[in-house]
């Protein structure tokens, strides 16, 4: 049973893609994705809880709709191959994910 476990203080980071200052989403839950490029890194097993020693790049590969969550980015790592699903933060009112690059990205993964 997967379970959000936050630990730790929820920081901002560096993106090591396109190297954008990310700020914590606003309404005090925890980024896990760059809001310009939606790349990651693969540090949770569970959401929140950065036990992963993988430490791989998660690229954004497809994007999926779901009445209850919204936009939805499905992540494949580099490193591992594991495959992830990270709720879009298009409502943070601070430093949304930019909705062009998700909806390119759709559009990318459609004509595959």
């Amino acid at each position: 049973m997967r379970r959000f476990q936050a630990i730790g203080s929820n920081q901002g980071f560096t993106c090591d893609v396109c190297g954008m200052a990310v700020t914590p989403l606003a309404n005090g839950s925890y980024r896990n994705h760059c809001p310009h490029c939606l790349h990651s890194r693969h540090v949770d097993v569970n959401p929140g809880d950065r036990a992963s020693a993988c430490g791989g790049l998660l690229v954004p590969s497809a994007v999926e709709h779901s009445g209850k969550k919204g936009w939805i980015i499905v992540h494949r790592c580099e490193r591992c191959g594991e495959v992830r699903r990270n709720r879009a933060a298009l409502d943070d009112p601070v430093m949304p994910d930019d909705f062009e690059v998700l909806v390119a990205l759709a559009a990318g993964a459609a004509s595959r």
